[in-house]
């Protein structure tokens, strides 16, 4: 085999230094037609919302909107709606969705990663089967808690209130636990005694040294719960009766019931666009330590 048919082959196949182009072309060409899977149904959705709602079933379909109807965001949220909702203004559901989100990112990344910090950098008896319980709580579907919760609540007198969404997220969750820890393992924990020579608490070390460590993790859980909560559904609908508390998805919920005749999916579309801006924000300003955040808990010590 000559010299150039060599080079030829290892531009083309690679060797164990370097992956070959074609590896490389078959790798982005897959990444790409899952990409395009991924986003045609929310390309679809946007495409819908901007057009004229006699256009909206039209066949053949129309892939791109013609005319482009911007009003329909306007009218999303200003249309004439049939349910007792449409007597409360939209800013009333947009305010009680911002308090639950709110609390909800600052509980449960606050209380997770004190606990996380107790399991991963604290010795105490029992520690490795407290730990494997708060683990096990995963396995427990919320299908089977809803019910001895709902009864809870009722004899707190938190029905109807926002307490049920946002007390219990200050006791931590399993799962945020979990990543938690495992990121807080990957810090030396050389960090620690010599903080602890220089009379440092567990209180300053986790402020102080932990915290500003555990950026990338905290920030990832923080996208996590922000977009959890907000588009929370189920909760909001067990725990709330009275329209003045409803959240956004509550109010798109009663969307389809809402007009008189039809459910206008123009309109539809538009609001939960609308809805789902926030998360999508969120996430494209803050994808790079999002992703570090998760990539960087499966480093071994």
């Amino acid at each position: 085999m000559t010299a150039s048919s060599t080079s030829l082959r290892n531009v083309l196949l690679g060797n164990r230094f370097r992956r070959g182009l074609l590896k490389t072309v078959y790798i982005y060409s897959a990444l790409f037609v899952y990409a395009v899977l991924f986003l045609l149904p929310f390309y679809w959705m946007l495409n819908t919302s901007l057009k004229e709602p006699l256009r909206v079933f039209q066949i053949p379909p129309d892939w791109y909107p013609n005319p482009v109807v911007f009003r329909n965001y306007l009218d999303a949220w200003v249309s004439d709606r049939t349910d007792i909702a449409a007597e409360i203004p939209v800013y009333n559901y947009a305010k009680n969705t911002a308090i639950i989100t709110v609390n909800g990112v600052i509980a449960t990344t606050f209380s997770s990663a004190l606990i996380a910090y107790a399991f991963a950098r604290m010795d105490f008896p029992g520690k490795q089967a407290m730990f494997l319980g708060v683990i096990s709580t995963l396995m427990i579907p919320f299908t089977v808690l809803m019910v001895p919760q709902f009864i809870l609540w009722k004899n707190l007198n938190w029905l109807d209130t926002f307490l049920p969404l946002m007390v219990p997220y200050w006791f931590g969750s399993a799962w945020n636990v979990f990543l938690l820890r495992q990121f807080f393992m990957t810090i030396p924990l050389e960090y620690d005694e010599s903080a602890r020579i220089d009379g440092a608490t567990h209180w300053t070390i986790f402020s102080r040294l932990i915290v500003p460590l555990s950026k990338p993790a905290l920030g990832a859980i923080g996208v996590l719960a922000f977009v959890f909560f907000w588009n929370d559904f189920l909760g909001p609908l067990i725990i709330l009766s009275k329209p003045q508390n409803f959240t956004l998805t509550m109010y798109l919920a009663n969307f389809s019931v809402a007009f008189v005749r039809t459910t206008p999916w123009h309109l539809y579309m538009a609001a939960s666009l609308t809805i789902i801006s926030p998360c999508l924000i969120l996430f494209f300003f803050s994808q790079r330590a999002f992703i570090q955040g998760i990539t960087i808990t499966d480093f071994k010590r």
